[in-house]
């Protein structure tokens, strides 16, 4: 091989494009988007477009961006276009860069959205898991309990595998658990497929209760009690 052809084979080579990724979320409907779409639903362009105030032809815009660039995938229900985040490492990157973006202050303009924006911030689905102040306060107990180790990264320490038993969730050999960094708290809190067992457990167990329409789930009495008692959790972090 010559020189020269060393150098065209060079002119080719590839790199991460990090700028092109990072431009997706970089407009306020599209981040408003990808925010919502944390819920881990399919939602419709439409359902979206009223979200965040915009025409639908504005919302397939962006959509489709979105689409093009694997942060979102779609589906078709006949006439119907569904859209939903690509993965969980998508979930995972648009949680992170909202964990570590400045806040902004934004109009609240009843008590209704008052409370709602608290809700948001004690517990709230992420993608498949609990995120919020009660997720943090869950994995914090975890770890001064001995169920979780962080030592050299997140992992189930022999004790947690009895305790899950306990409660009655399936294992598998080799448990996936990692953390996201909590957006609201800027803490980590419990991710993977363990996280999602124990949330998909607490709604079966109505520990915990989906709010229509939102990502906010609710905590109930029973959940109040039985993470009381499972996890030791004082009334301070059982409060929204």
């Amino acid at each position: 091989m010559t020189g020269s052809e060393d150098v065209r084979e060079a002119a080719h080579a590839e790199e991460p494009d990090i700028a092109s990724l990072g431009a997706l979320p970089a407009d306020r409907t599209r981040a408003a988007f990808c925010l919502a779409l944390l819920d881990g639903r399919a939602w419709t362009a439409t359902e979206l477009a009223r979200l965040a105030g915009v025409a639908p032809s504005t919302a397939t815009g962006h959509l489709n961006r979105l689409v093009t660039g694997g942060l979102l995938t779609e589906e078709r229900r006949g006439r119907h276009r569904y859209v939903r985040l690509a993965d969980s490492g998508a979930a995972e990157m648009i949680e992170a860069l909202a964990a570590r973006a400045p806040h902004r202050l934004v109009p609240v303009r009843s008590l209704t959205a008052a409370r709602r924006h608290r809700a948001m911030g004690f517990a709230r689905v992420c993608y498949d898991h609990l995120g919020g102040s009660l997720a943090v306060a869950i994995t914090d107990a975890m770890t001064a309990r001995a169920l979780l180790s962080r030592e050299s990264g997140p992992a189930l320490t022999p004790s947690s595998r009895a305790w899950l038993r306990v409660l009655g969730i399936a294992q598998d050999p080799a448990p996936h658990v990692r953390t996201c960094l909590d957006w609201t708290e800027r803490r980590p809190h419990l991710a993977g497929a363990v996280a999602a067992a124990v949330f998909r457990h607490a709604l079966r167990e109505t520990w915990l209760a989906p709010a229509d329409g939102s990502r906010v789930v609710r905590l109930t009495d029973e959940g109040r009690e039985a993470f009381r008692h499972h996890l030791g959790l004082g009334d301070g972090a059982l409060t929204g």
